[in-house]
């Protein structure tokens, strides 16, 4: 196949289909599974061309053969407060404490297993700022069905706004569970990285440290990887405190995740509103961050390191020449014949419909 090959996940020029990000990717050989979101346009709503007085739906896409054929789904879920989940800053409606509405999380049992090769781990939230509150899901079929939701802690923050991020250790069978999430910052406004962990299945998690306590702008939107010699990296999405710069920083932890240091920043510019990363840690030792860029030429591109995350490739284009900014928040994994693919919403004229796109790329030769 070519190095680079573009293909169609969802598209309906009557919807909005978006964000992958918020969502997660789960991969097991040549079988894929991500989630979006869906809902309808509205070309005079703002920054996002989508309309916010119509409910959104959670989606799930699944590919068998590496990403070149998809099928998709209304994700098989129970949302707290029976909207979507991950979407109410794009609607109209507050569902309110999700303990008081339908489908409220519950107390996870324990004992989670992620020893079986078919597991998985996502994660939902309401909102993005004071109040937001977060819950997990699991599924033991490789995302056919899905357990949930369960009741995640406020970490005695104002909001918790979690995207999918976790580790888990199942070799000495502990049962512990990393999660990376997003806390609101002490006036309430987004956002600062934290880890939390759980030694005991998914019953009880509890605060571990702060990336960055106090970042100056926000922090959000955390992607992590942990290599084989035990440590870990995490690439956040990042914002100036005036505004001015998107960008993606990292970071790495030596031990387990109790103490964080700032690697660098490996894309200094993501482009106008910010994009969040895709960290991977690949078959041959690299890693890559794969983001979006909502600048001209609008497009996906991706960054490689060969030395843990210290130095970076000047950007590899994935893709270019969407109709503007609206595009990105990939999700992406390396598929079992080497390909990483990516999964992003995208559109083709600032005037069309917003869509979900897969690329499948061959980092070998880069």
């Amino acid at each position: 196949m070519e190095d680079i090959k573009h293909v169609v996940v969802f598209r309906d020029p009557t919807r909005y289909a978006g964000w992958p990000a918020n969502y997660g990717i789960w991969v097991w050989g040549e079988e894929i599974v991500s989630g979006f979101t869906l809902g309808f346009p509205d070309l005079d709503a703002g920054f996002h061309s989508r309309d916010k007085t119509k409910a959104f739906i959670t989606m799930q896409c699944r590919s068998y053969d590496g990403g070149d054929t998809w099928s998709n789904e209304v994700a098989p879920l129970l949302a707290p407060g029976g909207g979507s989940i991950s979407a109410e800053e794009h609607t109209n409606e507050s569902y309110g404490p999700v303990a008081k509405g339908v489908n409220p999380p519950v107390t996870h049992p324990g004992g989670i297993d992620f020893s079986r090769s078919d597991s998985a781990m996502l994660l939902g939230r309401t909102g993005l700022l004071s109040g937001a509150e977060s819950w997990f899901y699991t599924s033991n079929d490789r995302c056919v069905s899905w357990q949930g939701p369960f009741t995640l802690p406020m970490f005695d923050q104002l909001g918790i706004a979690a995207r999918t991020d976790y580790l888990v250790d199942p070799a000495d069978g502990s049962g512990r569970i990393s999660l990376f999430l997003t806390a609101t910052k002490p006036g309430g406004e987004e956002g600062r990285v934290f880890l939390a962990r759980s030694e005991n299945g998914g019953r009880e998690f509890q605060f571990v440290s702060w990336l960055r306590e106090y970042p100056d702008g926000f922090e959000i939107m955390p992607s992590s990887v942990e290599l084989a010699s035990g440590t870990i990296i995490t690439a956040t999405r990042c914002r100036s405190k005036d505004g001015s710069r998107d960008y993606i920083d990292l970071f790495s932890s030596e031990d387990k995740g109790r103490h964080w240091n700032l690697i660098g920043t490996p894309v200094p510019d993501t482009g106008i509103g910010g994009n969040p990363p895709a960290l991977l840690a690949l078959a041959d030792g690299r890693l890559c961050i794969v983001y979006g860029y909502r600048n001209y030429p609008f497009g996906i591109f991706a960054v490689l390191s060969s030395d843990s995350g210290v130095s970076w490739s000047d950007p590899v284009k994935l893709r270019t020449g969407g109709g503007n900014h609206d595009i990105g928040y990939p999700r992406a994994v390396q598929a079992g014949n080497g390909n990483v693919v990516v999964i992003y919403y995208f559109n083709d004229e600032a005037e069309d419909e917003r869509y979900i796109a897969a690329t499948i790329w061959n980092p070998d030769g880069v």
